[in-house]
């Protein structure tokens, strides 16, 4: 395991998260559970601790949670700076653990003076909020795929690393392998395109459906995330099922390549059992199957480890909501 990885986090008063605990991540981590039990929020949260390194990279992870959440409303309104301080003071406390970083955050609000405090491993810094730039920062080997899938820029800025490394043969490959009716993929423009066998055009990636820009956004972001971090929030979203092996064998090879720590999410079975099959296959024990459930209104993960997640899933054992 690399040093980089995120292997445990302990995490308070973020969403669903009052006082939660976790441990034993691997390389690769699948987070399963019944809906709306916090998968995605755990997965954010894991998001903002790596990606905590100032307090401008605090501020703007936490901002691009909100984006991702509320991105249709973003690009038709867009937003301001007064607009930005707004958001960013609806989150007063934010709270996270790990042995990567310790994040603190809360906002002091006393007879109409506000501070922004923040405590990063430990180093505690306040700021009126009148004085705060809000600007942004972000890592670039960290990447967060939201179930809405990324928009062409986003997809863009990872292309150019996989074209940066000459790899854009190995990713033609894949997407054939996807769809065997297409010969390349290029972005002209800032327009991602297609072009099929026999033709001498290229068609734009809308017209072949979500599934495959959301493949081909996996596969450049972790390029892209050369020892860094990739969080995919329903990884299987537009994927056909018979195309889910591949799709974990391009993963686990790829992330083991270029030292990539994947956090993901589902709620489907045949995902679940996929990740477990191709796993076995590949004999990579780095991976793990975490699985989240609500008991008594506190929320729990249980962790299962590569020899165990394998053995649940040979026993046809249910893994994906706790009884």
């Amino acid at each position: 395991m690399s040093e980089h990885f995120i292997k445990n986090i302990e995490i308070k008063n973020f969403k669903c998260f009052e006082d939660f605990k976790a441990e034993g991540f691997g390389r690769v981590n699948l987070i399963g559970g019944k809906n709306n039990v916090g998968k995605t929020a755990f997965m954010e949260a894991v998001g903002i601790n790596v990606h905590s390194t100032n307090i401008l990279t605090l501020f703007s992870s936490l901002m691009a949670i909100y984006f991702e959440r509320n991105k249709l409303e973003f690009i038709e309104k867009g937003y301001s700076v007064d607009d930005l301080k707004s958001l960013f003071e609806s989150r007063q406390t934010y709270f996270s653990k790990s042995n990567i970083n310790e994040v603190h955050y809360k906002l002091y609000n006393k007879d109409g003076k506000k501070e922004y405090i923040f405590n990063i491993n430990n180093k505690e810094i306040a700021i009126n909020s009148n004085d705060f730039s809000y600007e942004v920062e972000y890592i670039s080997n960290i990447e967060y795929i939201s179930n809405l899938g990324f928009n062409n820029s986003s997809l863009q800025k990872n292309y150019i690393t996989v074209q940066r490394i000459d790899k854009e043969y190995i990713l033609n490959k894949y997407i054939n392998e996807f769809d065997n009716s297409i010969e390349k993929f290029k972005i002209f423009d800032g327009s991602p395109e297609c072009k099929l066998k026999n033709s001498n055009s290229y068609i734009k990636i809308n017209e072949f459906g979500d599934g495959l820009k959301h493949y081909i956004s996996i596969i450049c972001s972790l390029y892209a995330c050369e020892n860094g971090y990739l969080f995919i929030d329903e990884i299987d979203n537009g994927i056909h099922y018979t195309q889910l092996d591949r799709l974990w064998e391009i993963i686990l090879t790829i992330s083991k390549q270029q030292n990539v720590q994947v956090f993901a999410t589902t709620h489907s079975k045949e995902c679940i059992e996929s990740y477990a099959r191709v796993a076995k296959k590949l004999e990579d024990n780095e991976i793990i199957f975490i699985e989240l459930c609500k008991r008594e209104e506190e929320i729990k993960a249980f962790v299962y480890p590569y020899d165990w997640f394998i053995d649940e899933i040979e026993q046809e054992h249910e893994v994906r909501g706790c009884l």
